[in-house]
């Protein structure tokens, strides 16, 4: 059986939320910091810890099957490669800042202005979508610095809450893309058996983490409204109580609407409410 071998990101805002899923996916491996590689015991799996800018070139060169790695990552690589599955972590966007006492006020006003960035490809293609020409800086580093130092008008870089650009005296003033990291694959190993077994594992933890377990006590009488408002799975699992006229409802939640649902619940007539969290959901 071929082993296969998934690359993530040696250290860095990636490689604790990769490493716990993966672990959440049932794969039993040391997460080695001194190491490259590190086997998988309980599957056909190594994995690989390396610098998240090799990662899609890695993955596009077949020296690794699957990777995961920030979608910025790979448009900036422009290399050729299978999205295989979003995985909600990691989020952040990619934005051109200019400081606070700047005179650019649209993006018009980018026209001949130096833009400095370690993102140039995906700064490029947008300006060139958006008819602007800018002088595009390549900086490696700090590139929020750039516009104190006079080195630039304006800066292109991730930004996640913000705090950097405001401590650096800088405001956000346009979306260039939203990123968040990505599973990955080759363009040969998608349609692997193994692949999609552990595409399969991923997404059973993904919709977990989406999903509250929910276990309420109603009256049958009630039972219609409640049922109305838990889609559930498929559909909610009802079990007679002990006591005449009562019954025990299980669903599922999702997250978003949690808490909004849990207040309806309550005016439906649902008593007795627990919540737990989920491990895995396979459909």
């Amino acid at each position: 059986m071929k082993t296969l071998k998934i690359a993530i990101q040696k250290s860095g805002r990636l490689n604790e939320k990769s490493v716990e899923l993966l672990k959440n996916c049932g794969l039993n491996f040391e997460n080695y910091k001194s190491s490259l590689i590190s086997p998988v015991s309980n599957f056909p799996l190594e994995i690989l810890f390396l610098r998240d800018d090799d990662i899609p070139e890695y993955v596009q060169d077949g020296i690794a099957d699957l990777g995961i790695v920030g979608e910025n990552v790979i448009q900036e690589t422009e290399v050729e490669v299978s999205y295989l599955q979003r995985l909600g972590f990691g989020k952040c966007s990619l934005k051109i800042a200019v400081p606070n006492n700047s005179d650019i006020n649209s993006l018009a006003d980018l026209h001949g202005k130096a833009i400095a960035t370690t993102y140039p490809a995906i700064l490029g293609k947008f300006l060139k979508e958006q008819n602007i020409t800018s002088d595009i800086r390549t900086i490696s580093g700090s590139v929020e610095i750039s516009p104190g130092l006079g080195l630039s008008d304006a800066i292109c870089d991730l930004v996640s809450t913000g705090g950097t650009l405001k401590s650096n005296g800088l405001k956000p003033f346009a979306d260039v893309m939203s990123s968040e990291a990505v599973l990955i694959g080759s363009k040969s190993i998608a349609e692997s058996d193994l692949v999609q077994e552990l595409i399969q594992r991923v997404q059973s933890v993904l919709r977990a983490k989406e999903t509250k377990y929910v276990v309420l006590n109603v009256e049958k009488q009630n039972l219609p409204a409640v049922i109305a408002l838990l889609p559930g799975v498929k559909s909610p699992s009802v079990v007679p109580l002990a006591e005449e006229d009562w019954v025990a409802v299980h669903t599922v939640i999702p997250e978003r609407d949690f808490w909004d649902r849990i207040s309806q619940l309550k005016q439906a007539g649902a008593q007795g409410i627990v919540v737990m969290p989920i491990e895995k959901i396979i459909l």
